[in-house]
């Protein structure tokens, strides 16, 4: 078969055809239908008549969605053994063994069912969190600008915490703002109060430096008028690992 087939109105032979190759060839089956719900397991449900929209995947797992709210109204997890029942009208079976549950759907009237060979072997690769990102740099330090050395982790400066606080190869102090995400006007303007006050603590020069893969065009156009720097980075792999403060002395 193709890589997707779909039919708008089937009969019921195109939809035994459809619903059981897709089942038999672990392909992802979607239906839009106006349909009946019934459930019964560790309790009992009845959702009347409407139109939805239902997934059954590759793997078992049975969604039935309406047409507002992100979550499924209705679902069975991956396991799940699924069949239609060509019964009038036909009803599409999901049956969870361990606990023991039934997910019935009344198809009755049949808009569109499809079939999808989909291939996807990936798997989720979530990016690091800030204090991922400030380990690395840590280990790294080359990844901001030659010669820098972070001295501090999370240094409460009175006026909040600052990620990084370092040297510069010329001896200047380092504020290190770091944002996993696009980073927006809020954290130039937190990095320009850190640099602030620290200029007034120690009466030297100062530098800011914003750290994180992009930033929005106001942000760009804030740290220009403030001086300030920006390092594109990007957060590291999840790795499991965590760490401590950095509990070393300016």
């Amino acid at each position: 078969m193709s890589k997707v087939e779909a039919v708008t109105n089937p009969s019921r032979e195109e939809l035994r055809r459809l619903v059981n190759s897709a089942l038999s060839s672990e392909a992802l089956l979607t239906v839009f239908a106006r349909c009946r719900v019934h459930y019964d397991g560790r309790a009992k449900s009845e959702l009347g008549s409407g139109d939805r929209v239902i997934i059954v995947k590759p793997d078992g797992a049975f969604l039935i969605h309406q047409n507002r709210k992100r979550e499924p109204v209705n679902w069975q997890p991956p396991g799940s053994f699924v069949v239609l029942e060509e019964s009038d009208p036909p009803v599409l079976r999901s049956v969870r063994r361990k606990p023991r549950e039934i997910l019935e759907v009344e198809l009755e009237e049949v808009y569109l069912v499809s079939v999808f060979k989909a291939e996807d072997y990936e798997e989720l690769a979530l990016t690091g969190s800030e204090a991922e990102m400030a380990e690395m740099i840590f280990e790294n330090p080359e990844l901001i600008e030659p010669g820098f050395k972070p001295l501090f982790r999370e240094k409460d400066i009175g006026h909040g915490i600052v990620d990084i606080l370092g040297r510069d190869s010329c001896g200047n102090l380092v504020v290190l703002e770091l944002k996993r995400r696009r980073a927006e006007l809020h954290a130039v303007s937190q990095l320009k109060r850190y640099v602030e006050a620290l200029r007034e603590e120690h009466g030297e020069s100062v530098r800011g430096i914003l750290v994180a893969p992009s930033l929005t065009s106001g942000a760009k156009k804030l740290l220009e008028k403030e001086n300030l720097e920006f390092r594109r980075l990007e957060p590291p792999k999840r790795s499991g690992k965590s760490k401590g403060r950095q509990t070393t002395l300016l």
